[in-house]
């Protein structure tokens, strides 16, 4: 017999766990990396054709659009982790009216950021640590790119959304348009056209446009829900627990930042009183986190794609089926720890290659940025995990601690003390320390929530 509407997603809690998840986490690790191609398809590009200075230039500005995509995924995250839940607990009632708000919320703060950005560009940039030589380079790449932010935080916040209905394939298929149309686009802007940086930013917001485009017709006849003029009034208490459940998402992204507005303004500092200078390490620590970028995708697509699951059958109570979720997506994300160590550690030149030709100087840096700062991507792994899980089952705030952990509370300040003490080159050990101090967090809070669970499915039993 069919599923009804009530009922469609019922098929979370009676399919393998390992076909849901093929069906969820490989479209959202495919979404995830279009996210995270956006900004490094440009890199590539701009170092073969302007070279590293055009590099630190998008790299100053990447912080602003690292803003963008935060409240995106704020809102993303927030609403799908919401809607799961709902209709898990079979409250299909509220389920429109948080898609509904989720899409208001979207469009306000895609508008909000962009009269910003417009209003404080030198601001911003000098926030975000610009030298005079790439001044000229940064400048207009982010007034292009500020015209793309409303579509791209849209596109952003409302993706998950589509997957939680059910639809993963077309939630992949919104982002993939648009990261085909940026790569497309980009050589024919920037060589042919010869527009340089001007053109890379051309490229990204038509993209974003597109991708933007599609989601938006997606919400025209979703699975699950049907929307309705009142699903988009704003309620505090739906607002608030969308933000309450993405906030940990909000922070993973704010932290990367926070990680490299202070970075950047260590290196401008610090940068000079070393033989590599400020300009080359501000381009490969933005080529070093992009790539960290794209590792973080995997982890948190396959992740956020067990997300729904785990959501819906916390909501059921059906604790023995989160835990094999749990399990696998552990399994999988070590080994993509495991194998992006390899990369970083044995293959860093193969990797600094894709982005230009460039001095030996540069080389030198790079290496040492990637097997150095990217050593503890293994123990980072986990922490990304753990902080997605507890966002998963409802637990906003253990979800909230566990983001600060890595990236605000212990790499931050190892940053800035390791700069102070050794230089640029000891900036770089502060990625490992904040990895192992992270894990250990992680294995605390998780350690903990799974206790409950247990005792929870027990005490069911009885």
């Amino acid at each position: 017999m069919a599923e009804t509407g009530l009922d469609v997603n019922a098929f979370l809690a009676r399919e393998p766990v390992g076909k849901l998840l093929l069906k969820f986490s490989v479209p959202c690790v495919l979404s995830m990396l279009v996210s995270a191609l956006y900004n490094i398809v440009d890199q590539i590009f701009i170092g073969w054709s302007i070279g590293y200075l055009g590099n630190a230039a998008t790299n100053i500005v990447f912080p602003f659009t690292l803003i963008a995509l935060a409240v995106g995924i704020l809102i993303r995250d927030g609403c799908a982790a919401f809607f799961s839940l709902l209709l898990g607990g079979g409250d299909h009632k509220t389920s429109h009216t948080c898609i509904g708000n989720g899409i208001v919320l979207s469009v306000i703060a895609g508008i909000i950021l962009t009269v910003i950005g417009f209003a404080f560009t030198d601001e911003l940039l000098i926030l975000f640590g610009v030298t005079e030589a790439s001044y000229g380079y940064a400048w207009d790449y982010m007034r292009i790119i500020l015209i793309g932010i409303p579509f791209y935080v849209f596109s952003s916040g409302m993706n998950a959304s589509i997957r939680a209905d059910g639809s993963p394939g077309y939630a992949m298929f919104t982002m993939v348009i648009g990261a085909v149309l940026n790569l497309i686009l980009d050589p024919v802007a920037i060589f042919i056209l010869g527009w340089g940086v001007k053109g890379a930013a051309i490229a990204t917001i038509i993209g974003q446009i597109a991708s933007c485009i599609l989601t938006i017709i997606y919400f025209i006849k979703p699975k699950a829900f049907s929307l309705r003029k009142i699903s988009f009034k704003l309620t505090s208490a739906l607002s608030l627990k969308i933000c309450q459940l993405g906030i940990s998402s909000l922070i993973i992204q704010l932290a990367i930042v926070i990680i490299m507005t202070v970075a950047n303004n260590m290196i401008v500092i610090y940068g000079p009183l070393s033989k590599y200078g400020a300009d080359i390490p501000l381009s490969v620590v933005g080529i070093v986190m992009k790539v960290f970028g794209i590792c973080i995708a995997f982890i948190v697509g396959i992740t956020v794609g067990g997300q729904p699951i785990i959501g819906y059958n916390y909501g059921a109570k059906n604790y023995r089926r989160v835990f094999m979720v749990l399990r696998r997506v552990v399994i999988v994300n070590i080994a993509i720890g495991l194998i992006a160590t390899i990369l970083f550690e044995c293959f860093p030149q193969a990797i600094v290659r894709v982005f230009g030709s460039e001095n030996d100087l540069y080389n030198e840096f790079a290496y040492l940025c990637f097997r150095v700062f990217l050593g503890g991507i293994l123990l980072c792994t986990m922490q990304k995990t753990g902080s997605i899980f507890l966002q998963a089952i409802g637990k906003p705030i253990q979800s909230t601690l566990l983001s600060l952990s890595r990236d605000v509370i212990f790499l931050v300040p190892a940053v800035v003390i390791m700069s102070i003490r050794f230089g640029v080159i000891g900036m770089l050990w502060a990625g490992p320390i904040a990895d192992v101090l992270a894990f250990i967090v992680t294995i605390i809070l998780i350690g903990r929530e799974v206790k409950v669970m247990k005792h929870m499915e027990v005490k069911g039993n009885v």
